[in-house]
C-alpha cells in the first residue's frame, strides 16, 4: 500500500524538492499552504511526474483550520507515514533590541504552535502503529544567535529544542523524529542547495533513520557572518 507524505507550508523550492523526492519513491502527497490557487498548480506540477498529490489550504497560524486542513488530508490519502514541517517566516523580522511581544508571538504562532498543531494530530496514528516519521524544519537561527533574526531565531531554537526532545522520546516507540537545519539559500541548481538535492537528503534522513539533525549549508560562514556585524535578513 503506498504510504501518505504530508507536508505544512508547501511552496515552490523546500516544499516540492521534498514532495518530489519522496512521490518518486511511491509516496502519495499532501501540500498544506495557504493558498489554494498556489497549490492547485504545484499539485498540477507533480500530476505530470506521475505523482498522486492533493492541495489543502489552510493558514497556519490558524490552528482550527490547520486541524481541517490534516483532517481532510487525512480523509483523501490516509493516514500520515511522514510530517514535513517547513513554513517559511512571515510577517516582520525583528533585530533583537527592536523585539516586541507582538513580533516573537507571530512567530511562535507559525513555527512552534503550527508545527505543535500538526504534531498533535498525526502523532496518535504513528504511535498507535508503532511506525512514522515527523521532519521539522527550521533556519540557522536556530543554532546562531542573529541580532537581525531575534524573533524568527527565538521561535526557531523553540522549535529545534522540542524536535529533538521528541526524538528522545519518541524513539522506543518506533517514531523517528528528525529537525532539519537549513543554513543556506535554496537555489534551483545550485548544487547541494539545490530543492532536488534537498529533497534527496529528507528522504535518505526519512530512510536511515540514523539522526535527530540534519544540516543543509555552511553554519560557520552564518556564524562568521553574525561575528562581522552582517544585517542581511535570513532564515
Amino acid at each position: 500500500m503506498a504510504k501518505t507524505l504530508v507536508i505544512v507550508g508547501a511552496g515552490p523550492g523546500l516544499g516540492m524538492g521534498v514532495a518530489r523526492a519522496f512521490g518518486r519513491n511511491g509516496f502519495r502527497v499532501a501540500l498544506i499552504a495557504r493558498t489554494k490557487g498556489r497549490l492547485d498548480g504545484l499539485v498540477d506540477d507533480l500530476a505530470g511526474l506521475g505523482i498522486t498529490a492533493a492541495g489543502f489550504p489552510a493558514d497556519i497560524r490558524d490552528r482550527d483550520a490547520l486541524t481541517a486542513a490534516l483532517t481532510a488530508a487525512r480523509r483523501t490519502l490516509g493516514p500520515a507515514d511522514v510530517l514535513e514541517f517547513s513554513p517559511s517566516p512571515t510577517g516582520p523580522i525583528t533585530h533583537a533590541a527592536q523585539t516586541t511581544v507582538a513580533s516573537v508571538t507571530a512567530q511562535f504562532e507559525l513555527h512552534v504552535l503550527g508545527a505543535v498543531t500538526a504534531v498533535e494530530h498525526v502523532l496518535p496514528d504513528m504511535r498507535a502503529r508503532g511506525a512514522g516519521t515527523l521532519l521539522l524544519t527550521t533556519g540557522v537561527s536556530s543554532t546562531v544567535p542573529a541580532p537581525f533574526l531575534a524573533n524568527v531565531g527565538m521561535a526557531m531554537a523553540g522549535l529545534r529544542n522540542w524536535a529533538h526532545a521528541l526524538h528522545t522520546e519518541l524513539e522506543p516507540e518506533g517514531v523517528h523524529v528528525g529537525t532539519v537545519t537549513i543554513a543556506s539559500g535554496i537555489v534551483p541548481g545550485g548544487g547541494e542547495t539545490d530543492p532536488d538535492a534537498i529533497g534527496a537528503r529528507y528522504y535518505r534522513m526519512y530512510e536511515r533513520r540514523d539522526r535527530a539533525e540534519e544540516v543543509i549549508g555552511d553554519v560557520g560562514a552564518f556564524r562568521a557572518l553574525v561575528g562581522r556585524g552582517g544585517c542581511q535578513a535570513r532564515r
